[in-house]
């Protein structure tokens, strides 16, 4: 599934996706990254090219596990509910300067 289509689904905008996501599947796009950077560092890739192979190997490697789950669990992973309620998105508290007092 796409990006564009994710958020479609989720009725998402401009926000961000990942703080919508459910646990399961930010496993698996964890997984998808992870397979696919350890792919692309094993094979040396280089160029866009080289590194679309390996994002293609990587992404198969965590669709085969997600439909693995969704076969023995009989639920979807990708699904239409929202981690956050629209418009609750964690912004990250604003740092304070040295010397600043609290």
């Amino acid at each position: 599934m796409s990006v564009k289509a994710h958020k479609t689904m989720k009725g998402l905008q401009s926000h961000n996706l990942r703080d919508h996501m459910s646990e399961a599947e930010l496993i698996f796009t964890a997984l998808a990254e992870l397979s696919t950077r350890q792919i692309a560092e094993t094979d040396e890739a280089t160029g866009m090219a080289e590194n679309r192979v390996a994002a293609t190997k990587g992404g198969a490697i965590a669709k085969q596990a997600r439909q693995a789950l969704e076969a023995k669990t009989n639920r979807p992973v990708v699904s239409a509910d929202n981690f956050l309620p629209l418009g609750k998105a964690l912004r990250p508290k604003a740092m304070k300067k040295d010397g600043e007092k609290k």
